[in-house]
């Protein structure tokens, strides 16, 4: 299994601009993030800024993971990481100094895996990560398994809606209507979804 590719977001540090105390603070930080992920074997792709090209720097770049680096409120960070990954969705952890709880909220609602404050030591790095991934893959599940009942649902709905078609137009049984639509189904090797959808299709067509 490779090892897990990861984009971390944050303000780049430069020796031009790294002069006041905040500065120097982010870049310890940073320098403490990098050296927890490399610690634990992950494939660092880049440093970025939370910018506007960053929406096409991840699609270019294609990571497992995303980490957000924030000193203090990561709100304008956050807005450019959904919309980089509105279309294919990522674990995302975020390191921050911030305990604003609405903050935590807002981090969670945008599909945040873990907002850890005050956390950023190199040893709790892999742990964190794990728990993130996990967390993850578990949410992924549910919203796949209640997008299938959700399309199984719609399916039901539009076979019921074409038995009872058939059963008015043809005067036949439940039953029978619905082995007159397994049987469209089979001649024409659709799915009865797809026959049922077929017949509403024609109905609205004629009026």
């Amino acid at each position: 299994m490779r090892n897990l590719r990861i984009i971390i977001v944050n303000t780049v540090i430069t020796a031009a601009n790294a002069g006041d105390v905040a500065q120097r603070a982010q870049a310890a930080r940073a320098q403490a993030l990098r050296e927890g992920l490399q610690e634990a074997g992950y494939d660092i792709l880049a440093s970025l800024p939370a910018d506007m090209y960053l929406p096409d720097q991840i699609a270019q770049l294609q990571p497992d993971m995303i980490i957000i680096d924030a000193e203090s409120d990561a709100r304008d960070v956050l807005e450019h990481i959904v919309v980089a990954t509105r279309d294919e969705r990522r674990p995302i952890v975020l390191f921050t100094e911030s305990e604003d709880e609405q903050s935590m909220e807002q981090a969670m609602r945008a599909g945040v895996s873990a907002y850890i404050v005050a956390g950023l030591k190199a040893d709790r790095i892999k742990p964190v990560l794990n728990v993130a991934l996990a967390r993850f893959k578990q949410e992924q599940k549910l919203l796949t398994e209640l997008n299938d009942t959700k399309h199984k649902l719609a399916e039901r709905k539009v076979i019921e809606r074409a038995k009872g078609l058939l059963m008015a137009r043809h005067r036949l049984t439940e039953d029978q209507a619905y082995q007159k639509l397994r049987n469209m189904a089979m001649n024409k090797n659709l799915k009865l979804a797809e026959i049922a959808q077929r017949i509403l299709d024609v109905e609205d067509l004629l009026g």
